[in-house]
Parts: C-alpha cells; sequence; structure tokens
C-alpha cells in the first residue's frame, strides 16, 4: 500500500501486481468527490437478472445520460476517463463492455454536467448552417450515408469540441430517420473527403465490422481486387520517393513528448512490442513538379492513427505538405520562395468564409503556411443496403453484392495547389 499527497487530499493507491509487465491500480476513494459526477448505483431490472441480459457500464451510462452525445460516451471509455464503485471507499477504471453488478455506482467526469442537451445544442443551427451541412451529402440510401467531411472540422465530439460532423449530422441528416447517422471510421480534422456512416443500427455494425476486419487481416498482397474495402488518398508532399511505387510495412506506435503534455505516433522497430500495431500502406507517384513537390496516391491496407502521415514522412522521407506535426523540418526549407513564378494575389486566394468558421480557398502552396494537403477521394465499399435486402442466411458474402464506388472532389486549396504543380 502506498500514499499519495496530492494537494490537500490524500489518495491512497493499492498497487496489485499482475506479471512481469502488468499491474492495476485501485484507487480509494477521497473524502473530496467534487471532480466526479455521480450516476444513481445501479439496479437491475427483473428482465436483466440473467446473465444472458447483463447491463454493461456503457448501456447504464446511456440509460442515465440520455442528453449526452453517444460518441462523446464512447470516447470518455476509450480515454479511461468513467470509474466505477463497488463498496463505500473504492473506485476503479471500468471498460464499456464491464458488467455491473448491483449497488454499482458510475464515476464520469464533472465536465460533462456541462455539456448542453440535445435539443439545446440543434436548436441554434441557422437555416445557412442546415443547408452547408446538407450540402457534403454525397450518397445516401437507407442504410448508408457518405459524406465529403470539409478540411477544420473534427469527426468526433468532444468536452472542448462545439461543433463535431457527428453531432451535426445528428442535427440535420437523420431524413426522417428514428436514429441518427453512426460514425464507422474516421478521418483527422485538417484532413478532408469521404467519411462513410450508417443510417441504422444494422448497417453500422456490418460497415464496422468490414473497416475494423480491413485492419485486422491486412496483409502484404496488394491485389486490389481480393479487398472488400478500398480506400484511396491523394496527397502532395515535400520531395520525391525514390521508387514510384511501393508497399510500406512499418509498425507504428504512440510516445509522449513535452513533459507529458502530448503525444505523437512513430515508427516501431521492434513490432513485437504490446504496444506496436501493424500498419501496411501502398502508395504510387501521380507526378512531380520543378518546384519539389510530388502528388501520391495513397491506399491504407490497414487504418491506424496518422498512418499516412508517418509513414510518408518517416519511411518515404517525404511530408504531406500541411502536416507540420510530422514534417516541421521539411516545412522550413519549403514556402512560396519556391514559387516565384506563381501569381499569388489576392484575387486569385479570395476567401469566403463558410458556416462554422470554415474556410476552403486559403492554404494552398503558393501561401506561407499552407493546410494539410490530404484528402480521402475514393472509397469503394460493399452495397450495405441491397446485402440487407438480399441476404438468405447469417453467412452471406459479402463480395456476391456489387459495389458503391464513391468520389469527393478535392477541396479549393487543393485543387489551386493541383494546378500549380501541374502548370
Amino acid at each position: 500500500m502506498f500514499a499519495v499527497a496530492a494537494e490537500s487530499t490524500m489518495v491512497l493507491l493499492r498497487v496489485r501486481v499482475l506479471s512481469t509487465r502488468h499491474f492495476s491500480i485501485t484507487r480509494l476513494l477521497p473524502d473530496n468527490n467534487n471532480k466526479w459526477h455521480t450516476l444513481p448505483p445501479f439496479s437491475p431490472t427483473p428482465t436483466s437478472l440473467s446473465a444472458s441480459a447483463s447491463t454493461t457500464a456503457l448501456k447504464w451510462v446511456l440509460r442515465c445520460c440520455p442528453h449526452l452525445p453517444k460518441p462523446l460516451v464512447h470516447k470518455l471509455f476509450r480515454l479511461r476517463q468513467v470509474r466505477r464503485s463497488s463498496s463505500p471507499t473504492i473506485i476503479k477504471r471500468v471498460a464499456a463492455k464491464d458488467t455491473l453488478n448491483s449497488g454499482d455506482t458510475i464515476f464520469l467526469p464533472l465536465s460533462v454536467k456541462h455539456i448542453p442537451t440535445e435539443k439545446k445544442r440543434h436548436s441554434d443551427l441557422t437555416p445557412q448552417q442546415i443547408q452547408f451541412v446538407r450540402s457534403l451529402v454525397l450518397y445516401k440510401d437507407p442504410a448508408v450515408l457518405v459524406l465529403n467531411k470539409p478540411p477544420g472540422m473534427p469527426v468526433q465530439g468532444g468536452t472542448n469540441i462545439k461543433r463535431s460532423l457527428d453531432v451535426l449530422a445528428a442535427a440535420c441528416l437523420n431524413f426522417e430517420y428514428p436514429d441518427s447517422p453512426r460514425l464507422v471510421h474516421r478521418l483527422d480534422r485538417d484532413c478532408s473527403g469521404i467519411l462513410v456512416m450508417g443510417r441504422t443500427q444494422t448497417s453500422a455494425t456490418i460497415l464496422h465490422s468490414i473497416f475494423r476486419e480491413k485492419t485486422s487481416t491486412a496483409s502484404d498482397d496488394i491485389d486490389a481486387e481480393n479487398r472488400i474495402l478500398q480506400r484511396r488518398y491523394i496527397a502532395l508532399v515535400i520531395g520525391c520517393p525514390r521508387r514510384p511505387r511501393g508497399l510500406i510495412t512499418a509498425s507504428l506506435g504512440k510516445v509522449v513528448v513535452d513533459n507529458g503534455k502530448s503525444d505523437r505516433i512513430t515508427i516501431v522497430d521492434n513490432s513485437t512490442l504490446l504496444s506496436s500495431q501493424h500498419a501496411i500502406t501502398e502508395y504510387h507517384v501521380i507526378g512531380s513538379s520543378s518546384h519539389g513537390y510530388t502528388w501520391l496516391e495513397l491506399y491504407p491496407l490497414t487504418g491506424r492513427k496518422h498512418q499516412l502521415r508517418v509513414h510518408c514522412a518517416e519511411v518515404l522521407g517525404t511530408p504531406i505538405v500541411g502536416d507540420y506535426k510530422y514534417g516541421w523540418q521539411a516545412h522550413r526549407k519549403f514556402g512560396p520562395d519556391n514559387l516565384s513564378d506563381v501569381d499569388s494575389s489576392e484575387e486569385l486566394c479570395k476567401e469566403e468564409m463558410l458556416p462554422f468558421g470554415l474556410t476552403m480557398n486559403k492554404g494552398s502552396i503558393s501561401e506561407r503556411c499552407p493546410r494539410l494537403h490530404l484528402h480521402c477521394k475514393q472509397i469503394v465499399l460493399p452495397n450495405i443496403y441491397r446485402a440487407l435486402q438480399d441476404v438468405q442466411s447469417p453467412h452471406y458474402d459479402l463480395n456476391q453484392v456489387g459495389n458503391l464506388a464513391l468520389t469527393a472532389p478535392l477541396p479549393p486549396y487543393m485543387q489551386r495547389s493541383w494546378d500549380i504543380t501541374n502548370s
């Protein structure tokens, strides 16, 4: 038993060694519990007393806090910010799938009390904002909704994010469906392009399994015809890869920097480490310019965080334009000075302010601080709606249905960079 003093409150930690590399920490409840929002103690209903109908921590939070966005609740569990108390003195971290016992108490971060209700969050949208969100729709059927995500808009909500695409979709893109569209994959905040959402619980579950299985079963086989899911990104990079095409197989891992204030993804040489994740990217060179830039087609065979950005910067040695997190040094050598023959007048870069403070025109390579030039151009996936109509058995093969080939145009600033490098 170890005692650790934190300001004026004494917090006790009980450490139990599980193996040579793992240990669990149990925190004893402090007297002052002002940092947590406490939910009512779990009380099973008569229908949930059996093991087959057990209630998980996730279900209890959603039941007690119907006003909280589901993506936010999932994020709290993913970031390990949810606690459970099974006795008056002990509080532990709890996972979303952990089963609750009668009398268990769930604690959430106190900040969730300041999340506005669903009605309040949606009532302040202007007609222009609603029209803008609906203009992002590239395709919809009874099972799938596909958006052209604008750069600069976060996909998922959080405690410090006022507007995110999942919340806006729930407000504007139900199209008279009882359920809100559900995220099945993600794009970086500054990335643009195709974002797929499921319109029902069933279609979202199928789509999520497709994206997840794509990552877990990925191999070095680059035969695109055998892939049930295909994604094609367009990126502008600084420099030029040594080979015009290739396959990058490099595991990724997270490292903490700035004394724990932030983290970044990096290449992990020892892929046997528990924290590493295998990552595979296929790339093709589209063309190079005399200005020192190269356009690439990127095909991620796995879906890891910052995978394309790290593979381009650390493996190919050609960081993506506008990626200052992984390519800061390269950006110091490049800039508008390399484009002395390009007209960068304000008339060409005239900006139109869009709803939610978004901008789309400025940020090309003709400007001093270009934006991230990474765009999900195309996704090919099975026709989920047709599969749900034709399915006759639980082992239905999605390869037997037709594909949906979805394409999103480049944002204006990337299109201008394309025109500059191809002039």
